[in-house]
């Protein structure tokens, strides 16, 4: 999901004439470019498994997104000055205005933590029209962990479902390190659901 990075906004000098529009295009929306990275990604993703197996083939995608992802934490941290939570607010709010293409319901929001659930997902109704269901949370979900690695290695995402995994919501759960351990646990058994591979304890939801 999530991986926007603030604009950098300079103020028009009081003189200066009016900016000039080259034309009347729009920013694309994150869904809008999920799909354009899907439509390269997917394909590539299955001649990896042909060529390396599907466990193989996903472990490397996987490892490419999230270094991407932090990437652009970091990014969003540097833009905005700041590491704290409720700067990564930003990052929410931005998920919640992104067209409609996510719906959210804030739960809890200040300076300790940052909770909600995201009710309404498009992004896993278009995996599944792409014949994807099984990349989409390698493409899009995984992600998120890694973008608040990036973001703060203080600031923890704690999850232990998603829509993309046929539950009726995502349950997102932010903390800072001194509140809370990382949640390595729910990380690896999300992980484990989005592979079809059965957890550790042999026990499905």
């Amino acid at each position: 999901m999530a991986d926007p990075t603030p604009d950098d906004v300079t103020p028009a000098d009081a003189t200066s004439a009016p900016p000039r529009m080259e034309d009347d295009r729009r920013p694309i929306t994150l869904l809008q470019q999920r799909g354009i990275e899907a439509e390269v990604l997917i394909p590539f993703i299955r001649r990896l498994e042909a060529e390396m197996g599907r466990e193989r083939a996903h472990a490397v995608a996987r490892e490419v997104i999230e270094e991407i992802a932090r990437q652009q934490g970091r990014h969003v941290s540097e833009a905005l000055g700041r590491t704290d939570i409720e700067g990564f607010t930003h990052v929410k709010e931005s998920w919640g205005g992104a067209g409609g293409d996510l719906t959210i319901q804030t739960l809890r929001q200040d300076g300790e933590q940052l909770d909600f659930n995201v009710v309404g997902c498009r992004f896993a109704e278009m995996y599944r029209r792409m014949g994807a269901e099984d990349l989409g949370f390698i493409l899009s979900c995984q992600r998120d962990f890694s973008l608040s690695e990036g973001y703060s290695t203080d600031l923890h995402l704690e999850r232990t479902q998603t829509i993309m995994q046929g539950a009726p919501y995502c349950d997102f759960r932010y903390r800072l390190a001194r509140q809370t351990d990382v949640s390595e646990d729910a990380r690896a058994a999300e992980a484990t659901e989005a592979n079809g591979d059965t957890p550790p304890d042999g026990k499905r939801d």
